[in-house]
């Protein structure tokens, strides 16, 4: 066990992504504070609000900067934050008066909240690129199994036919979604931090206002209408996105390991015989890459709980809140984009055994057509009495190991296109309009 698997070198593979990780590293982060600040004294000096000549040497001396980390981590150590101790190295490197006029108007929390936004604005870009490629994949899969016949499963038992183009149909319809609300999400996360003390830019007095609408313009962010300083709803939005993006990729892993049962048999999560293999039982191919993304799913679900509970906060800074996502947020962006590479990866090489979807169609000896025959059969018998007939016939069908039609006929003298009603091919109902809308959706989103 490690604290963090994410970050171990043991773990990593299995819970960890590099370019997420790199995204949310100390080194990005300190980045995007001091391009805050940057951006910050070019917005004031523009403006006139700072000198101009003070805001050019200070765009051009940040340009070089390199951070001491020990002496912030002694400075968040003293402050809570490590934005004072990197505002004295930033004034420091750049010298003279117009160190001076460095972090003019702002607040600790305009610094650091503004920072994660343009960390998460990558992070989101990194995960919508993921997404489409696994969305297009899938796609591909969905028309090449379209035609697919095996069983569908409801309470996890046999049910009705359908194909497996349908049930991956199934897998991308939420993923749809998901780039749906990111689409919608963006406006209201993508949003600058920059109200000062209490949020009202008392210190530049008129200009404020105009302040922000450079800045954010500067780091293409929406100006917000006003400081959310302690209003954390964009944050905790953006971490039900994750919750809702790793859990649906959750429900594609947990169909692919019931599918990859041994009694199963209708899916393998690779060709590759070695991975998956157990220390003892040669035999064995467990879908260990479907289960990391249950675990990340499920443990994302908990994560987000966290997130709820830091939008909490009191009057117009808060205490404890925002520290809490410090503890969550980028957690939940590594493990999202290490649970979408994972289903990427899933989307390229699963391998699918048509012979036994077939087979187990085969198996369940027509009962997967009750209902067809019950419909069939009520426009004879009426609903109550077919219903009737046809469970009495499922369970000596299964008793016996025999066909359910077979027993059907036996039972009744009705007459009915029997080679037709026994081929489960023929009640698949809208499952080929439905793969269509979906693929249509999925091509229409991409362009």
């Amino acid at each position: 066990m490690t604290t963090f698997p994410s970050n171990s070198q043991l773990l990593n593979p299995l819970f960890g992504n590099e370019t997420m990780q790199r995204i949310f590293s100390d080194a990005q982060f300190i980045d995007q504070m001091v391009r805050f600040e940057s951006a910050l004294a070019e917005a004031q000096g523009g403006l006139g609000v700072i000198p101009a000549q003070a805001a050019s040497a200070i765009t051009t001396a940040l340009g070089s900067f390199t951070p001491d980390i020990s002496q912030l981590q002694a400075g968040i150590d003293r402050a809570g934050v490590p934005v004072p101790e990197l505002v004295r190295q930033l004034r420091q490197h750049v010298g003279g008066e117009a160190a001076t006029y460095m972090h003019w108007g702002a607040t600790s929390q305009d610094v650091m909240d503004t920072a994660v936004i343009l960390q998460i604005r990558q992070g989101i870009t990194e995960l919508e690129n993921v997404l489409r490629q696994t969305i297009t994949q899938l796609a591909t899969l969905a028309d090449q199994y379209r035609h697919t016949l095996m069983v569908g499963r409801t309470h996890s038992q046999h049910a009705l036919p359908i194909t497996f183009g349908y049930k991956v149909a199934g897998w991308i319809a939420p993923l749809l979604r998901h780039q749906q609300r990111l689409r919608e999400m963006k406006p209201r996360l993508f949003v600058l931090q920059f109200g000062g003390a209490v949020g009202t830019l008392a210190a530049l007095g008129e200009m404020g206002t105009a302040v922000q609408e450079a800045l954010a313009l500067s780091l293409d962010l929406h100006a917000p209408p006003i400081s959310w300083h302690t209003q954390r709803d964009n944050l905790v939005e953006c971490a039900g996105w994750l919750s809702l993006l790793s859990g649906s990729l959750g429900k594609m892993a947990q169909d692919i390991i019931l599918l990859a049962q041994s009694e199963v048999g209708e899916l393998r999560e690779t060709a590759d015989p070695a991975r998956g293999g157990s220390s003892t039982m040669p035999q064995k191919s467990n879908p260990i890459i479907s289960e990391g993304v249950i675990a990340i799913a499920r443990a994302n679900a908990n994560l987000l709980a966290t997130m709820h509970q830091a939008q909490i906060q009191e009057h117009e800074r808060g205490t404890h809140g925002w520290q809490m996502e410090w503890l969550t947020l980028p957690t939940m962006f590594v493990y999202t984009a290490a649970a979408l590479q994972k289903i990427h990866f899933l989307s390229q090489n699963l391998v699918v055994n048509q012979d036994r979807m077939r087979q187990n169609v085969a198996a369940s000896n027509g009962l997967l057509l009750a209902e067809p025959i019950s419909l069939a059969l009520s426009q004879q018998l009426g609903r109550e009495e077919a219903k009737t007939v046809v469970a009495e016939a499922c369970q000596q069908a299964f008793a016996q190991n025999r066909h359910l039609v077979e027993v059907i006929r036996e039972k009744t003298s009705i007459t009915l296109n029997w080679a037709e009603i026994q081929s489960e091919a023929n009640y698949l109902g809208a499952a080929q309009a439905f793969i269509d809308r979906i693929l249509e959706t999925a091509v229409n989103d991409f362009v």
